[in-house]
């Protein structure tokens, strides 16, 4: 199994997306979106954008 994006609607209504690892563990979990479209964007923003990201230690420690 490959690390995969899954679209799907929460007890709201509203759509969500789950990112799996490919053992099948939720890596992260989206917020709700009023649209399957706006769903569909986040996923492309972070294909597109995430790939140079940085990383932000805000721990204590």
């Amino acid at each position: 199994m490959a690390y995969k994006f899954e679209i799907f609607k929460d007890k709201a209504g509203e759509f969500r997306v789950r990112f799996r690892a490919s053992n099948g563990e939720i890596m992260f979990s989206s917020e709700g979106y009023a649209s399957k479209a706006s769903a569909k964007t986040m996923i492309e923003s972070i294909k597109k954008n995430a790939p140079d990201a940085g990383v932000q230690d805000d721990s204590a420690g």
